[in-house]
């Protein structure tokens, strides 16, 4: 596959672009990797639920960068999804920025074939998007689409604004239905995606943990010694305190071979057992970080972006 530039994007000339738009000052700056009609915004729209201003940044290490600098309220990070699995690098860079995580949202991912209006599907020869978006699309793109050549880029809108300001003949993009509204493009099929029930997990990310009386899970990472049921001593604090434990992700240690970290979600209904459960925990683990305590999202299915 090969990488393609958007052309005419302000995102690749600097690392994060700050909009001039209709935004009122006020509002809660919410940086976002990707573009405007990105999944990471539909995420951050969905959450707040009211006006936000986005900041568009090129990568998520200039999203970490903005909250780090308290240039920015939240971020939105995609962190897992359903098909292609975890963002490792995401994890490493939430615990090297030592954010924390404010909340999270679930966003079912609808994926769709655009093009310039007036473009059939006998004329694609190339498509481009998010190369994770194109993993998820492989089976209908195998199917009906061999021979095409894939273009991967750094978001899914970005590759419907590429469509849109060079208008090429031959080519099509892949994002949800906000993007193609956005940039004008005509929707060739709907719903591509291999697996319909297609959902990315989004944190909500913060310089500082915000209290909340509605916190029902947390996401924590710890490292054990190594010895035989180290891990196994741990997750068993869990079971023994009914506490549900929901995800468990390694992430290798920069730099020390066979070392890892663990990334686990854990989710309660009595605040007392969780708090119980971690007192323990202490004592099994070499060194234990809360990452953040929050409200669970919710998972829903629907036709939209």
């Amino acid at each position: 596959m090969s990488a393609y530039r958007l052309l005419g994007s302000e995102v690749l000339n600097s690392e994060c672009v700050y909009l001039k738009s209709i935004y009122k000052e006020g509002m809660k700056q919410i940086a976002v990797q990707g573009i405007v009609g990105s999944f990471h915004e539909d995420a951050a729209l969905k959450y707040f639920n009211e006006k936000i201003k986005i900041i568009e940044c090129k990568s998520f290490t200039s999203v970490c960068d903005l909250v780090d600098a308290d240039k920015v309220d939240y971020a939105v990070m995609a962190i897992e999804n359903s098909i292609a699995g975890s963002l490792l690098k995401n994890y490493q860079l939430i615990r090297d920025y030592h954010l924390r995580i404010t909340g999270e949202i679930y966003l079912h991912i609808q994926m769709n074939l655009m093009a310039v209006p007036g473009v059939k599907p006998a004329d694609i020869t190339d498509i481009y998007s998010h190369p994770i978006a194109l993993q998820q699309c492989m089976e209908y793109l195998e199917k009906y689409f061999p021979n095409v050549e894939l273009h991967e880029g750094i978001d899914t809108a970005g590759a419907a604004k590429f469509i849109s300001e060079t208008r090429p003949l031959n080519a099509a993009a892949i994002g949800n239905l906000r993007s193609a509204d956005l940039y004008k493009l005509e929707v060739l099929e709907t719903g591509v995606e291999t697996n319909k029930k297609n959902y990315t997990r989004f944190l909500i990310l913060a310089k500082h943990g915000i209290p909340t009386e509605k916190a029902n899970k947390a996401s924590l990472c710890f490292e054990v010694g190594h010895f035989y049921g180290s891990l196994a001593r741990v997750l068993n604090v869990f079971a023994e305190n009914e506490i549900n434990l929901t995800k468990i992700q390694s992430v290798p240690i920069i730099g020390k071979p066979n070392e890892y970290t663990f990334h686990v979600d854990v989710e309660w209904e009595e605040l007392e057992n969780y708090e119980k459960a971690i007192h323990q925990v202490l004592k099994s683990v070499s060194s234990l970080a809360i990452l953040g305590e929050y409200e669970r999202g919710e998972t829903s299915i629907s036709n939209g972006n």
